[in-house]
């Protein structure tokens, strides 16, 4: 694939915050536990007494990970907390303010994943009931700001072993609820691999309700995304970095649309893949290998995805067509019925144009 050589003056414009910002985006990969509205969590922790400071620049530093940091994964690990939450209305209202946000950062289409245990965990709320209140409130704030949302349920690796995640998938159909569209595995790759999981995923992949995506290849080596896709019946890799060195796996994700759901400033902060500059994104792209552009974390990062965008620009001298191209595949390659991917298609296209018109790029 021969992506547009972008001229300086276009170069400028693409990496203007306040330009980039509304570029109409598909996203895949943003995990709601980590996009939550600084604000609304100073609020909330002031509320229930968390231990936590109360001078919201003291607050902001305790709760992200530092903006311009370098790699650690610890303390990145550190900043993901489960015991926000009070009660249900406390979610409710985390989840609101989180999808309220994205239209700051132009999200056109979003697969919003999320883990009820993470909800449920300090205070064991049921389940379902959790998952019914994220899913309302998201619905009601992405409704108001114009935005299409679907979502993901994660099941994390460390934390539940097949078994438990059959019974938990099991009791979470029984919500019925059409805008959940698929299963996410999260976790640990290195001490949980593929295989520990493969009971559970032939059961998803059996009932045939959903599709997966599946972390792998982040912090391991390509093999374990063949593991991901031949194991768990992977649709989509989460991060799937270590494809940059396996030419067999691009050939393969390339003739069955398997797409890498990639995230440029997360990999840097996590010390997945430190040099951001030569993030196999690019590399991957130019290969015809299905990539898209992801935040994963903002709220723990201090980021955001036009972040990542103005980083796909700038290091990989990418324009408007490629971008273009690239959430044209992460629609392609998102879990939505052909007839729905084919409306917000020709709906996306509209608002590229609106953006080619105002930005003159």
């Amino acid at each position: 694939m021969k992506s547009e050589h972008v001229d300086s003056k276009k170069m400028d414009t693409l990496t203007k915050k306040e330009v980039m910002k509304t570029f109409p985006k598909i996203e895949l990969h943003r995990h709601l536990e980590g996009t939550f509205a600084l604000s609304t969590m100073h609020r909330i922790a002031m509320k229930n007494g968390l231990p936590l400071p109360s001078e919201f620049g003291k607050f902001k530093q305790e709760v992200q990970f530092p903006r311009d940091s370098g790699p650690d994964f610890l303390k990145f690990l550190s900043k993901f907390r489960t015991d926000w939450y009070r009660s249900l209305e406390d979610v409710n209202d985390v989840v609101y303010d989180a999808v309220r946000e994205l239209t700051e950062d132009g999200i056109f289409y979003i697969e919003m994943r999320f883990s009820p245990e993470h909800f449920a965990l300090q205070n064991g709320f049921d389940r379902k009931e959790v998952s019914r209140v994220v899913v309302r409130a998201a619905n009601k704030a992405a409704a108001e700001i114009g935005v299409a949302i679907k979502y993901l349920i994660t099941f994390n690796r460390n934390k539940q072993d097949a078994e438990q995640m059959t019974v938990l998938y099991r009791d979470l159909l029984k919500l019925d609820v059409p805008e959940i569209v698929g299963i996410d595995l999260a976790g640990d790759e290195l001490n949980f691999p593929p295989e520990l999981f493969k009971s559970f995923f032939d059961v998803v992949k059996n009932d045939g309700v959903y599709r997966c995506t599946i972390h792998a290849g982040e912090v391991t080596a390509s093999t374990q995304i063949w593991d991901a896709i031949n194991l768990l019946h992977a649709s989509r890799i989460g991060h799937g970095t270590s494809a940059i060195t396996d030419q067999k796996l691009q050939n393969y994700l390339r003739e069955h649309s398997i797409a890498l759901e990639q995230c440029i400033t997360s990999n840097h902060q996590t010390g997945s893949w430190v040099d951001e500059s030569n993030h196999p994104l690019g590399t991957l792209y130019r290969n015809r290998v299905p990539v898209t552009i992801n935040s994963d974390d903002p709220f723990i990062q201090d980021t955001d995805l036009t972040d990542d965008y103005i980083k796909a620009v700038k290091y990989f001298d990418l324009g408007v067509d490629d971008l273009v191209r690239m959430n044209m595949t992460a629609l392609e390659c998102s879990f939505l019925p052909d007839q729905e991917k084919m409306k917000l298609g020709q709906e996306y296209v509209r608002k590229v144009n609106d953006f080619r018109a105002t930005h003159e790029v």
